[in-house]
């Protein structure tokens, strides 16, 4: 008897039924991580479909319908489909011509196995039928799921030859869903390590991030340093960096706050500046992304002294991450926000203070008091001021 994937919200959406009856059921099925998720029974975030209509088809079919498509990668054959209830990913059955482990030239084609077979894991490779829920299943994905392990399709050299990324996808993928490790994959991970360096910085970026916001990738960052894949992408790394992400991990949760990716790559780099900025602009990260890590690198034992000071001067966000990053108490944080100073310039000139950089030095002068005195109310905020003017 065929597997078939379970009732979701999502299999019950109107608007993909509509999707269904344009297209025709018989050229399409939902593949990937709706499907893999789905049957894991997991929140499902983005719907993908794989057609035997070429992106042309797909686009006239829409158009007749009323439906708005965008083509987000049609020399691939992929065509986005917009709809009520979210975005989906409609892609023409492909094969690889040829591809140079960065890029592949892709032909389309007409059997569902081929494009199966270009995938990267047997548990991204399950598609199902759109009316019957009826699972494909080439390559064995579902006892993949049913044992949590994650195996490359085919020979796993080989899947990495096409595609280097695919080493750093692995070992997210196994973080993420994998209890059971493929020795097959580990070993083609670490024989092709060094081809990560050929690969755009922004790729590297992006999957690196997206393995460190997982719940806990500590057990899987530190395979990849045993393997020597960090000292590929990150050679700034070491074993105290990935014992304070292990604490850090740990102190996330106690504290009950959310996985951060920009802290946890914070915690695998030395407390540093300088290196957090080379390491932030190597990653082609975005200038507030750099600033973070470059704050989180500057933390400080004595930033504990003073949490809500901390927040007031880097915000709360900044201040949050070196004092977890040091392992000190965020608790002074909850439910608090930096407050306002209850002083103006033109207060100051009021009381007889010539305006210019006097009035300047006497409000940061009194701010500093007020911040060092717990952020007193306006009435002591006066007497401070009064005390610095008679000074």
């Amino acid at each position: 008897m065929a597997d078939l994937l379970p009732g979701a919200s999502w299999t019950r959406r109107a608007d993909l039924a509509q999707l269904v009856r344009v297209l025709g059921a018989e050229n399409m099925r939902w593949v990937g991580g709706a499907v893999r998720d789905t049957l894991l029974g997991l929140d499902v975030a983005d719907i993908d479909a794989a057609t035997t209509l070429e992106p042309e088809a797909v686009i006239a079919r829409l158009k007749d319908a009323g439906i708005t498509s965008v083509p987000t990668g049609i020399d691939h054959g992929t065509v986005t489909a917009v709809l009520d209830g979210g975005h989906v990913e409609i892609t023409t059955l492909r094969q690889d011509v040829s591809t140079d482990g960065r890029r592949a030239t892709v032909a389309f084609a007409s059997d569902w196995r081929d494009d199966a077979a270009r995938r990267d894991f047997t548990i991204n490779a399950l598609y199902a039928h759109p009316e019957t829920r009826e699972i494909s299943d080439y390559f064995g994905g579902m006892k993949d799921l049913s044992n949590r392990r994650v195996r490359f399709i085919g020979d796993a050299g080989e899947r990495i030859r096409e595609d280097h990324l695919r080493i750093l996808r692995y070992f997210r993928f196994h973080a993420r869903f994998g209890s059971e490790l493929d020795q097959d994959a580990l070993d083609a991970c670490e024989h092709q390590a060094e081809t990560l360096k050929g690969l755009s910085r922004e790729r590297v970026a992006k999957e690196v991030l997206s393995l460190l916001a997982l719940a806990d990738p500590y057990e899987t960052v530190h395979l990849m340093a045993r393997l020597g894949i960090w000292k590929v992408i990150l050679p700034e790394t070491g074993g105290k960096d990935l014992e304070r992400l292990q604490s850090l991990i740990a102190a996330e949760r106690a504290a009950g706050i959310a996985a951060d990716p920009i802290r946890r790559l914070a915690a695998l780099l030395p407390a540093l500046p300088p290196v957090a900025t080379e390491v932030g602009t190597r990653l082609r990260m975005s200038r507030a992304q750099r600033s973070r890590l470059s704050s989180a690198a500057d933390r400080k034992l004595a930033d504990a002294e003073n949490p809500r000071g901390l927040a007031y001067s880097l915000g709360k966000e900044r201040a949050i991450d070196r004092l977890l990053l040091t392992g000190a108490d965020i608790s002074p944080l909850n439910d608090w926000e930096p407050p306002v100073l209850p002083l103006k310039g033109g207060e100051i000139v009021a009381r007889g203070v010539g305006a210019g950089p006097d009035v300047a030095r006497i409000l940061q002068t009194v701010e500093a008091q007020w911040v060092a005195e717990g952020f007193p109310d306006r009435t002591r905020v006066e007497a401070i001021l009064d005390d610095v003017i008679a000074q």
